[in-house]
C-alpha cells in the first residue's frame, strides 16, 4: 500500500447526532451503574429537565452514599439561535451562529478525604449558518483532584489515559495531559487544581468517524480510570484535621469552577439548568484567610510534590 492509496478522514462528513446521543444517554446510564456498585448505598436520583429556548437533558445526582457525598452524572442536548461568548471566545468567526450541543458531564466528591475527587465530560457542539456547512467539534476529557495523594493512584489514572490514546496517535496522550495541566490551573492562585489527565477541544481534524471513536475511547475509560483508586482507598480511616483539609481544598474546586471553567459558563450564558449545571459542586467546602500548611506535613506535599504538573508515567 502507497500514500495514496490511504484514504483521508472525511472531515466535511456531517456528525451523525443522533449516534453521538444515543451513545452519551448509554454512557450515563453505565457510568451510573458502575459508581452505585462501588458506593453499595448511596442511589442517583434521577431529574428530566426542558429549555425554554430547546432542548432539555437528564441529571442524575446521588447525596450522602456510603463513598460519595455528592456526585452528579448529567446529560443535556440543548440548541439555540446563537452561539454564547464562552463558545467562540477562541473562535470569534462563529458568533452569531446558531448552535446544538449535547454532551455527558459529571463529578464525583467523595467522603474520605483520601479518595480524590474525579471529573470527566464528553460533547459535541454544532454551529450552523444558513447556507453554509455546519462546523462541528468535539471536546471533553477527564481530571482527577486528591486532597492527599498517592503515587500510584496518579500513575494508574494517567496510564489510563495513555493507553485510551495511545491507538490515536504517539502524541495525543502527551498533548491532551499538556493541555489539561495548562487549562485546569488557578491562575489567580498559581497552582494547579489536582493532577490533570486528558483535556481536548476543538476536535474535528481526523473527521467524525475517527474523532467519535476517540471520545467514545475516552468516556469507556472513565471507569477503568477512576474506580480502582476509589477501592484502595475507601477504608482508609482519618479524622478531623484531614477533613477540614479536604474542605479547604474543596474551595480551590469551587473558585475554578466558577471563575474559569468553559463548561460551567456556557451553560449559565446559554441560560441552562442553573441546578443541574452547579451540581459539580460540592456541598461542604470551606475558606481560611491566609491558611499555610505546616512544612513537610502531608498537607504541604500535596502542593509541593502532586500538584507540580509532573510526569507520572516517565515519558519525559
Amino acid at each position: 500500500m502507497t500514500a495514496s492509496d490511504i484514504k483521508a478522514p472525511d472531515t466535511n462528513k456531517a456528525p451523525d447526532i443522533e449516534a453521538v446521543k444515543a451513545y452519551f444517554l448509554d454512557l450515563q446510564d453505565k457510568i451510573c451503574e458502575g459508581l452505585e456498585q462501588e458506593d453499595l448505598k448511596g442511589q442517583f436520583l434521577e431529574e428530566e429537565w426542558t429549555r425554554e429556548a430547546g432542548g432539555g437533558g437528564r441529571t442524575r445526582v446521588m447525596t450522602n452514599g456510603h463513598v460519595f457525598e455528592k456526585g452528579g452524572v448529567n446529560f443535556s442536548h440543548v440548541m439555540g439561535a446563537e452561539l454564547p461568548a464562552s463558545a467562540t471566545a477562541s473562535r470569534p468567526e462563529l458568533a452569531g451562529r446558531s448552535f446544538q450541543a449535547l454532551g455527558v458531564s459529571l463529578v464525583m466528591h467523595p467522603e474520605n478525604p483520601y479518595i480524590p475527587t474525579s471529573h470527566a465530560n464528553i460533547r459535541l457542539f454544532i454551529a450552523e449558518k444558513e447556507g453554509e456547512e455546519p462546523v462541528w467539534w468535539f471536546g471533553g476529557g477527564y481530571d482527577l483532584t486528591p486532597y492527599y495523594g498517592f503515587d500510584e493512584d496518579c500513575v494508574h489514572w494517567h496510564d489510563v489515559a495513555r493507553k485510551t490514546c495511545e491507538p490515536f496517535g504517539k502524541d495525543v496522550y502527551s498533548d491532551y495531559k499538556k493541555w489539561c495541566d495548562e487549562y485546569f490551573y488557578l491562575k489567580h492562585r498559581d497552582e494547579a487544581r489536582g493532577i490533570g489527565g486528558l483535556f481536548f477541544d476543538d476536535l474535528n481534524e481526523w473527521g467524525f468517524d475517527k474523532c467519535f471513536e476517540f471520545v467514545r475511547a475516552v468516556g469507556d475509560s472513565y471507569l477503568e480510570a477512576y474506580l480502582p483508586i476509589v477501592d484502595r482507598c475507601k477504608d482508609k480511616s482519618y479524622g478531623a484535621q484531614e477533613r477540614d483539609f479536604q474542605l479547604f481544598r474543596r474551595g480551590r474546586y469551587v473558585e475554578f469552577n466558577l471563575v474559569f471553567d468553559r463548561g460551567t459558563l456556557f451553560g449559565l450564558q446559554s441560560g441552562g439548568r442553573t441546578e443541574s449545571i452547579l451540581m459539580s459542586l460540592p456541598p461542604l467546602v470551606k475558606w481560611e484567610y491566609n491558611w499555610q500548611a505546616e512544612p513537610g506535613s502531608e498537607e504541604a506535599r500535596l502542593t509541593d510534590y502532586y500538584l507540580t504538573g509532573r510526569d507520572w508515567l516517565g515519558e519525559e
